[in-house]
């Protein structure tokens, strides 16, 4: 219920004026996934920028960490393509909304947002409910309790990456 509700603050405040930045409080930024580079990591067209951004931006997606599957340098990792996979049917070609955190981008210039589906859905929680990426806790963020839980259960459950080989 608190993700719907969030969603519902998300969506409400997507019209904003152009100019307007958006915030932790729950301001919005409705976009089209266009590119899926990995798990935890998509490109958007964001079709009216708000000052700050860029028509198109890369993400990477706020709380989740997927196996590596494109990181320079570093082998192909075990279920990373399968979580690759699973991004992309849930993503590519949709509309979403963009959410923000404490903190708007990282080191390399991403955006790091929260991704939720016109319907309510909240990705970043679906994926890690679903088995397909861990709860990335290295830094604080809003759902950092609930994350903790939805990889418990899937976990317990083996679901995605827990499942047997």
């Amino acid at each position: 219920m608190k993700i719907r509700i969030f969603f519902a603050i998300a969506v409400l405040s997507a019209f904003l004026p152009a100019g307007a930045l958006p915030e932790a409080s729950g301001t919005g930024i409705p976009a089209t996934v266009t590119r899926v580079v990995d798990g935890d990591t998509v490109v958007v067209r964001i079709p009216e920028p708000p000052a700050g951004f860029s028509a198109s931006e890369r993400v990477r997606l706020i709380g989740i960490d997927t196996p590596e599957s494109v990181r320079p340098g570093t082998p192909v990792q075990r279920f990373s393509l399968e979580a690759s996979a699973y991004t992309r049917r849930q993503l590519l070609g949709r509309g979403v909304v963009l959410s923000f955190d404490r903190e708007l981008r990282d080191r390399y210039g991403r955006l790091l947002a929260y991704i939720h589906f016109e319907d309510g859905v909240f990705f970043n929680a679906k994926i890690i409910e679903d088995g397909y990426a861990y709860a990335y806790t290295r830094y604080p963020f809003r759902y950092m309790d609930e994350f903790r839980e939805l990889e418990r259960r899937a976990r317990r459950e083996k679901r995605g990456l827990w499942a047997p080989e």
